[in-house]
């Protein structure tokens, strides 16, 4: 049986069923009566755009201030008001789209601005003009344009080739000193330590095509961490730079997992186990003692499983997005989603990403530690019900890749 979901309809559509609503009390109201719930509409709108437009305005004009600054203690200061907006935002109308949204832009803003700085500290020190053009992309959450109010730095940067040992050296020390200053304006060092300061994570085109290659014909031992290496680049997306540069990489990576299948039919298998906080008759599953008794890991087991099977299936089909619900909506275009399952997949992602963002906040004012563990109990019945249907439908999208791959 398909699944309610809470998917809102086309703007159009609601304002005709709200308007709809109201003319079907109207015939109830005397004319006085009429006028006065009319003007009260009026005025809650009025107050309601003033308000969004006041913020946007001061979100703005911040934005554009961002080129205006060499100080990094500036910059930061400005990363820490564009949060506290946003945190402003959500918590008055929780939208999830316009959060990513709008902490994508202003980060890519922050990180373009870094770059450009380093770059003139880097001359001024005596090093020069970078010998080759380069990029810097991000992956992650952020590749997928999913940006919340806690973040860290997931970035690599490619260069071009032709530049032999000086490039090697000069974007070595450009990594460097671009992952500090980045944490000084309030981007958090990776602690997976997905940052081009390891060299993992830097090298010009043709280093990055050796090293791609090597993961996908298994030449290297570390076979798990380099899984995880290609379904994190999976997320790729341009930033800053020469986008040309960015393009060449992020075309040869998306080839790869499609040319070699049995590395995309890994990424599937591990999707498909991951485990998902549903227990005995699909209810949902907490920890029993421990620090978190009464709670379940939010991320692990419920938002991470949903955006790593939307994604095998998004790079099998060769869906070029990378943002999970236009992954959803591709997919869908191209029949792999009914319209039902589709809507509910997209539905479980704002709702789990939701309480993400609410935990997030929780550890942000103090009153928590982390931001992973989500207590169902202490929410309304109807909000852990709407969890525990998110839950099943991820399970049935696990089922669906378990079917389409073949896995024993």
């Amino acid at each position: 049986m398909p699944h309610p979901t809470h998917i809102p309809p086309d703007p159009d559509e609601l304002l005709d069923t709200v308007m709809g609503q109201v003319r079907e009390f109207l015939p109830f109201l005397e004319a006085e009566e009429t006028l006065q719930l009319l003007r009260s509409l009026q005025s809650i709108v009025a107050r309601e755009i003033e308000w969004a437009e006041n913020l946007s305005a001061r979100e703005l004009t911040l934005r554009q201030t961002i080129q205006q600054h060499s100080e990094y203690p500036a910059l930061k200061g400005i990363h820490d008001e564009l949060n506290a907006l946003e945190m402003e935002r959500f918590l008055r109308i929780q939208s999830v789209p316009a959060l990513h949204a709008n902490c994508t832009a202003y980060r890519d803003a922050l990180a373009g601005r870094a770059l450009e700085l380093v770059a003139q500290e880097l001359a001024a020190s005596g090093r020069g003009a970078p010998p080759v053009p380069f990029a810097l992309i991000s992956m992650g959450s952020d590749g997928r344009e999913e940006q919340t109010l806690i973040t860290d730095q997931d970035y690599l940067i490619v260069y071009g080739d032709g530049g032999e040992k000086e490039a090697d050296d000069h974007y070595k020390a450009f990594a460097e000193l671009l992952v500090e200053r980045m944490a000084e304006i309030g981007f958090k060092k990776c602690t997976g330590d997905i940052m081009p300061s390891n060299p993992t994570w830097r090298g010009s085109v043709a280093q990055w095509r050796r090293k791609l290659l090597a993961i996908v014909r298994y030449e290297f031992d570390d076979y798990a961490k380099n899984l995880m290496d290609l379904i994190v680049l999976s997320d790729a997306r341009f930033v800053a730079g020469d986008r040309d540069l960015a393009t060449t990489l992020i075309e040869l990576i998306r080839g790869l997992e499609q040319d070699y299948f049995q590395v995309l039919w890994g990424m599937a298998k591990a999707a498909t186990e991951m485990k998902l906080a549903l227990g005995f008759l699909k209810r949902l599953w907490t920890e029993g003692s421990g620090e978190h008794k009464g709670e379940f890991n939010l991320k692990l087991l419920a938002w991470a499983p949903l955006v790593m099977n939307v994604r095998i299936l998004a790079i099998n089909q060769g869906v070029p997005a990378t943002n999970t619900v236009k992954r959803i909506e591709l997919l869908e275009a191209e029949k792999s989603f009914s319209a039902n399952t589709a809507a509910g997949l997209k539905d479980a992602y704002f709702v789990l990403t939701r309480y993400r963002i609410l935990l997030q906040i929780k550890v942000i004012k103090g009153i928590q530690k982390d931001s992973y563990y989500l207590n169902p109990y202490e929410l309304p019945a109807e909000d852990r019900e709407r969890i525990r249907q998110a839950l099943l439908r991820i399970e049935e999208l696990q089922k669906i890749i378990h079917t389409n791959f073949s896995i024993m």
